[in-house]
């Protein structure tokens, strides 16, 4: 698992590795120069024994100083370019992520949390960041600061440098023995934080629900108890860390208590002199910092560790609806002829299918209403029929081709669906009305708003076609969000036109004069009006009514009305409905 961690860090790596190198390279340089400082101090010092020289001194404050700013510009661009790295990887997970996301079905969302992906898309891919940059600065660092300061030392006095180093490895011992405790506990604090990103993505677009139930109370308390859920693994990562690095530091400062114990009596033996002595406290505290440095590099290691994890979960997610090599295009003109042969679809996880063994042919131009009680399949049946859902090969079709194997692209430029769910962006209603077709022109966009009749509506807003209707369309009523999309869906100009309960928010009049200028405006739309408003759909060419996953009655409204059965039932409820 940690090899294969390594590898995909490589692989986000791999794009950017001249730039990861050069950083390493100047780091490379900062650490010979830091080794050769302490050498320049060590000569000075046992020649100032000999021969003492105010000039010898100023020129070695100079050469140092000098030497001191290389270090720092160089230091300066190893961070610039390393730091940078990370940022580049984080944007190209970015752009990664948000274009796989894309391509995933509907079915996906309702598994995998709007919260959770915004988590992972934003402090996971920090973590991420923080470990290409910060944490591979920092072992850089560590790595050159020993390979070049320890032969240094040795070659000073081996034993002196051995004893101040003999308490190293149990510093990576104790390292060692709390990865998988900084590990797990890390990931504690992620599934936390991505379950309180759910809890306030949820409030916020249920506040006006929250408000209504007077429910802020029981709201409050949830928050309360998750936020308290996310400290207390927040404590728990940091008690950990409290408690080992204090331990890393405080075994790294031994180092240097063993030379000031054991140097002066080996400066008296002779073995080393007082330049010796003075370089190996000076080279022993420069391993100090990259020491101690090595425990935040592990917990920058650990988190990124569990978010790559977590950012490779949704990247290794396959979709289930998409393009395949034989998949075939669409040639024009499109009549939007539909049929389906033995259509069955069962939700993952329920028993009972949604759709059962269901047939039928649907001609070009022609309007179909589709009724039936709530769960009797009719959503489930325009979900399938742009392909929003996993169906089985062979089983609807547009034009005689195989829905299943139509390129994903041309079936929904072909298929313009209205969800029941009327989803408006947070823009202008021009801007939402042709969010299908970015540079339509004005007056295209208001002969759709006709058609849908919005756009009288829309003059008498404040700045009619440029007011902004909020997040989701939160200004707008129910009726004016449907018929906004309406007209979005309308401006496509697509060959097929799948209303699914589209016009519920809306009088049956007008609903019923929309569905007119539907049938007689665009003689070419195929109409799939899938609705509870009878009224509405007794004027369609067809009426298909849908019963436990099945299409139990065709016909008329002329000819089912007459026939005793569940349209019969639900007309003769209609009216008394309307009689009251």
């Amino acid at each position: 698992m940690a090899h294969s961690r390594l590898k995909k860090l490589a692989n986000y790596l791999r794009p950017h590795w001249q730039k990861a190198a050069l950083g390493i390279l100047a780091l490379l340089v900062v650490n010979a120069i830091g080794v050769y400082i302490p050498l320049l101090i060590r000569n000075a010092i046992d020649q100032l024994e000999i021969t003492f020289s105010f000039e010898q001194i100023w020129q070695l404050v100079i050469l140092i100083l000098i030497l001191s700013s290389i270090m720092w510009v160089v230091r300066m661009a190893s961070r610039i370019l390393v730091f940078g790295v990370g940022r580049q990887v984080e944007f190209d997970l970015k752009q990664k992520i948000f274009e796989h996301l894309l391509q995933m079905e509907p079915a996906y969302f309702y598994i995998n949390t709007a919260g959770d992906l915004i988590n992972r898309a934003t402090n996971d891919l920090d973590n991420i960041r923080r470990l290409l940059g910060f944490a591979v600065l920092s072992l850089a660092n560590t790595l050159f600061a020993y390979v070049l300061t320890l032969p240094v030392m040795l070659s000073i006095n081996v034993r002196l440098t051995l004893l101040s180093l003999s308490v190293y490895p149990l510093m990576l011992i104790i390292v060692q023995l709390f990865s998988d405790k900084l590990r797990s506990e890390q990931l504690a604090v992620q599934e936390e934080l991505s379950g309180l990103s759910d809890l306030i993505q949820e409030d916020m677009s249920g506040m006006a629900l929250i408000k209504i139930y007077a429910q802020e109370q029981n709201e409050r308390r949830a928050f309360h108890q998750m936020n308290q859920q996310l400290l207390t693994a927040n404590l728990n990562l940091a008690q950990s860390r409290n408690v080992l690095f204090p331990m890393i530091q405080g075994l790294a400062y031994i180092s240097l208590l063993v030379l000031l114990g054991l140097g002066g009596s080996a400066i008296a033996r002779g073995e080393i002199s007082v330049g010796d002595f003075v370089a190996l406290i000076v080279f022993s505290e420069r391993l100090v910092f990259p020491t101690a440095l090595l425990g935040f590099t592990i917990t920058t290691y650990q988190r990124g560790e569990v978010s790559v994890d977590r950012i490779e979960a949704i990247l290794a997610s396959e979709p289930k609806i998409k393009d395949t090599p034989s998949s075939i295009a669409l040639s024009s003109p499109i009549k939007g002829e539909l049929k389906a042969e033995n259509l069955t679809y069962t939700y993952p996880g329920a028993k009972i299918p949604a759709l059962d063994n269901i047939s039928f042919d649907i001609a070009s131009g022609e309007t179909v209403a589709i009724v039936g009680s709530i769960g009797s399949g009719k959503s489930t049946l325009a979900n399938a029929l742009p392909h929003l859902l996993d169906i089985a090969p062979s089983s609807l079709f547009l034009d005689g081709f195989d829905l299943s194997q139509i390129k994903l692209a041309d079936l929904r430029t072909a298929i313009a669906y209205v969800p029941q769910d009327s989803f408006l962006f947070s823009t202008s209603i021009k801007n939402n009305i042709r969010y299908g077709d970015p540079i339509s022109e004005q007056s295209k966009i208001e002969r759709v708003a006709k058609e849908a009749q919005i756009h009288a509506e829309i003059l008498n807003f404040p700045q009619q076609y440029e007011t902004i209707v909020g997040e989701r369309g939160i200004t707008l009523s129910g009726g004016q969000r449907q018929r906004t999309a309406l007209a979005r869906a309308l401006l496509v100009d697509a060959p097929v036109l799948i209303l699914d309960d589209a016009l519920s928010s809306v009088d049956n009049q007008t609903a019923t004069d929309i569905l007119k200028n539907l049938s007689t405006g665009v003689q070419q739309k195929t109409v799939i009006f899938i609705s509870h408003q009878l009224s509405a759909a007794a004027m369609c060419d067809r009426i298909f009514v849908m019963d436990k996953g099945q299409i139990v009655q065709t016909g008329t409204h002329a000819e089912l009305v007459q026939q005793p059965g569940l349209y019969q039932s639900l007309w003769h409820q209609h009216q008394l409905e309307e009689s009251l």
